[in-house]
């Protein structure tokens, strides 16, 4: 929200700039950078655990592990807190289903695991055992503990697109009209869903959910881990936001 506060302000600053320049002022760009204040106050914690996801979805993304390695990559980079290195806990096994109206049973002979977003309803009553993270906290010496669930799943969608397409009319001028098409796409949906543990207490501090979808044309071939990886990449702000202040770059312009 600061984010999309500060970018309509600059475009205001940008109009009043340009309706100046036409009454003869002229104008000079200033780059700036704001900064967000971070969700949560991690100034008690020294260290940070990302203990591992409940996560289901596409099978050929591990996306508990792929999640693992990527926030403790970003937080070593991006943010204060010494990060530790350890095995992802094993949630699927640890957290028992409870039932979900209209999660479907399981088939004989099927394996466990997290199908679909029922499936994480019912087992995500373990993020509220306070008994057991605050025994996980005292292990890795009370840190902050990031976990929560993701689910990763192939998606299809058809419907009208519009593309610009160039068009030259008889004296070779061009010209760029806009074309809506029929087109049959596919791609993936990320969902999210981190959860922010207190190490010394067992208490959850905050949780945030996030959704994000892409989709290529259906004869693009785009291996599963790159769409994964394209749809973290957008929100990663948003998660480092919650552990530390960032800057939101623009510009000022100003009047001589």
């Amino acid at each position: 929200m600061n984010a999309r506060l500060l970018l309509a302000k600059s475009s205001l600053v940008v109009v009043l700039a340009l309706a100046a320049a036409a009454c003869g002022a002229s104008t000079h760009e200033i780059p700036l950078e704001t900064p967000i204040r971070p969700k949560l106050d991690v100034t008690p914690f020294q260290r940070v655990l990302v203990a591992g996801f409940l996560a289901g979805g596409a099978e050929d993304v591990d996306a508990n592990a792929e999640t693992i390695r990527l926030l403790r990559s970003q937080l070593r980079n991006k943010s204060g807190l010494r990060v530790i290195d350890a095995d992802a806990l094993p949630l699927l096994d640890l957290s028992t289903p409870q039932a979900v109206p209209g999660a479907k049973p399981r088939s004989e002979g099927e394996k466990p695991g997290v199908r679909d977003e029922k499936d994480l309803e019912a087992r995500e009553a373990i993020f509220a055992d306070v008994a057991y993270w605050k025994k996980i906290g005292e292990e890795f010496q009370t840190p902050l503990i990031v976990t929560g669930t993701v689910m990763f799943t192939p998606h299809q969608r058809s419907g009208y697109v519009q593309r610009e397409e160039e068009t030259y009319d008889t004296f070779g001028r061009r010209r760029v009209v806009p074309v809506r098409t029929y087109q049959e796409r596919k791609g993936y949906i990320l969902k999210p869903k981190f959860i922010f543990i207190d190490g010394r207490t067992g208490a959850t501090l905050y949780s945030e959910s996030f959704r994000e979808e892409v989709l290529y044309p259906a004869n693009q071939t785009t291996p599963a881990l790159s769409s994964y990886f394209e749809l973290m990449e957008r929100l990663m702000p948003s998660f480092l936001n919650t552990l530390s202040s960032q800057k939101v770059k623009g510009t000022r312009v100003l009047l001589q």
